[in-house]
């Protein structure tokens, strides 16, 4: 009744993997003079995937990924704070940064993957839930990644890359509200074709982390004034997207009207399929499942869940079930997944009941639903 095509590596997640195993490579390969010289060039021709997702970073998250992975790994089989997994491998990177110490691109490297390290200790639970020994181990490495930065604060108001570092620090809650959002500005506007920094911005001024529902709100109203040229009110739905998933204020508060023209300015200006799946599985799942009893905050979720009904008639010509299984956890960054096979094929679930629903009318009346490349189409069984 149903028929779309579902690649097992979407367009998007094939360009991401390049970059990242690249990165990975160069620095297996101990090539960091190679790898260097890539993520600069990235970084200053603004390099990015067909999503927006900047090159550099994909290739400094990859050249890290084996430490952060090793850690990741020694804290899961709860070995000793003090095991050769959770310090070999950034000291290894300590070393390769006292070797260049005024590399730019090597210092973001390793001030990343301290604070890639500092998560893993510290999870995504409320601050009252971190065991004081993880909140030590998160805070040392938050330090030490501040300290490697400092030399580079002027330059990063010239590069995407070192400035993300500088956006990352505020992970822990040390400076001000102001701080934070001067740092996120600043990176928006060195590449506002990157949708990442403006949720990150955000989900940080949410009341949930470091902000007020007011900052939220007028930081997402300049965000998308700033940006009107490349993203319409778009920047509006990018900035308030992570707010609003588990807050009942925010959702009750919420401009719906320009929410909903941000999504559409979205999908006009960027109709990929990584961004339509996106955009979709966020309204049907991250937000409309999270119906509270609250009225006029599920007043708003069940009007934006129904944006992916529009969403999927109009753009959607295949599906990514890998967002869609990212969607059912809330798109947190840090969850463990065990089985990358079960959890796409959770995804694929998801994803193909919630787009039924959508065709519920036609499929009823005895139609079959078929994805082409110009979108759905009805014919007859």
């Amino acid at each position: 009744m149903l028929h779309i095509p579902c690649p097992v590596i979407s367009a998007e997640e094939d360009a991401r993997d390049i970059h990242r195993q690249r990165g990975q490579f160069l620095a297996r390969q101990d090539r960091w003079e190679d790898l260097v010289a890539e993520m600069a060039r990235a970084d200053l021709a603004r390099d990015a995937t067909p999503a927006g997702m900047p090159v550099a970073e994909l290739l400094c998250f990859g050249a890290r990924a084996d430490v952060v992975m090793a850690v990741e790994h020694a804290l899961t089989d709860e070995n000793a704070a003090g095991s050769t997994p959770l310090i070999s491998g950034i000291e290894a990177l300590e070393h390769m940064l006292a070797d260049h110490p005024a590399c730019a691109c090597r210092a973001v490297t390793v001030a990343q993957a301290h604070m890639d390290i500092g998560w893993t200790w510290r999870g995504t639970v409320t601050a009252a839930q971190v065991p004081e020994d993880n909140r030590e181990a998160f805070e040392a490495h938050f330090d030490r990644a501040a300290e490697i930065l400092s030399p580079y604060r002027e330059q990063s108001s010239r590069s995407p890359l070192i400035r993300a570092a500088f956006c990352a620090l505020h992970g822990r809650g040390a400076g001000t509200t102001d701080e934070l959002v001067r740092d996120y500005e600043t990176l928006i506007d060195l590449h506002p074709d990157n949708p990442a920094p403006m949720r990150s911005l955000g989900a940080y001024l949410s009341p949930r982390w470091f902000g007020s529902r007011e900052k939220l709100e007028l930081e997402a109203r300049r965000t998308a004034a700033r940006l009107t040229p490349n993203w319409g009110a778009g920047g509006y739905a990018w900035v308030m997207m992570d707010a609003l998933a588990d807050d009942d204020a925010a959702c009750a508060q919420l401009d719906r009207e320009f929410f909903i023209e941000g999504l559409h300015d979205i999908l006009d200006r960027r109709p990929d399929q990584h961004t339509v799946n996106l955009l979709a599985a966020w309204c049907a799942v991250s937000l409309g499942r999270q119906m509270s009893g609250h009225a006029r905050a599920d007043a708003t979720r069940t009007a934006i869940a129904g944006c992916c009904d529009w969403i999927v008639r109009g753009f959607m010509t295949e599906m990514h079930p890998l967002i869609w299984a990212h969607a059912a956890q809330g798109f947190d960054n840090n969850i463990s997944i065990g089985s990358p096979r079960r959890f796409a094929s959770a995804g694929e679930t998801v994803a193909l009941r919630t787009i039924r629903s959508v065709f519920d009318t036609e499929i009823s009346a005895g139609q079959r639903i078929l994805f082409t490349a110009d979108g759905p189409v009805t014919a007859p069984l």
